[in-house]
């Protein structure tokens, strides 16, 4: 696995992997088999990628330090690049089929409903995480503050889960919100064990101890 994943292709062959989502969703939109509401189907799928590849993204570390495998971390960037990628898919889909990119009317729903302004919330946090995912980035920012702006991925994830609750309360479908809630929770308890074990701290302080410092 080490050394497949130093292999020249590694990153390459996981860059197309990612995209195959997308591929798939083009296909079925050019071949008009989307089902009934194709405009729908491309909101909530990109929607739906969008949290997947941010599930993906915060595995990354404890499956990096439980498998020994600190290569994976050469792939975290990357994924995190998909994540703005799908969510910016989502955005332009929703201000698309949704709202016809009218821009006064897209700011009045963003206002009005609090679902799409948690979503939109998420979005803006994502930004600057997407536009510092480079080398260059890292070293004008410098390694502590470029880390702790990246720790904004988890409110985003909270925000992100908040915004597909509300979307699947409005048909009382929380199945899936179950399960992501609970990959999110066990994912993010993980870091907070981990964090505790590596400083030795007891569980008693923990409610000491911002998520910001993990």
């Amino acid at each position: 696995m080490r050394k497949l994943l130093m292999h020249p292709l590694a990153k390459p062959v996981v860059f197309l992997l990612c995209l195959l989502p997308f591929f798939w969703l083009f296909y079925g939109a050019a071949t008009n088999n989307l089902g009934a509401n194709p405009a729908e189907y491309l909101i909530r799928s990109t929607g739906d990628w969008t949290l997947r590849f941010l599930c993906i993204v915060l595995a990354v570390t404890p499956l990096r330090v439980l498998t020994s495998t600190p290569q994976l971390a050469r792939l975290r960037r990357m994924l995190g690049l998909f994540v703005y990628f799908y969510v910016v898919l989502h955005l332009l889909s929703y201000s698309w089929f949704d709202m016809g990119f009218d821009v006064p009317d897209i700011a009045k729903d963003i206002a009005k409903r609090p679902f799409i302004l948690v979503g939109f919330s998420a979005f803006v946090l994502l930004t600057p995480l997407a536009a510092t995912s480079f080398n260059r980035a890292i070293k004008a920012l410098g390694g502590k503050r470029w880390q702790l702006l990246h720790r904004l991925v988890y409110p985003i994830a909270g925000l992100g889960l908040l915004h597909f609750f509300w979307m699947r309360a409005s048909k009382n479908n929380f199945g899936e919100v179950a399960v992501y809630a609970a990959i999110v929770l066990l994912l993010l308890g993980w870091r907070v064990a981990h964090f505790l074990k590596k400083n030795k701290l007891k569980p008693s302080k923990l409610a000491s101890i911002s998520l910001l410092k993990i």
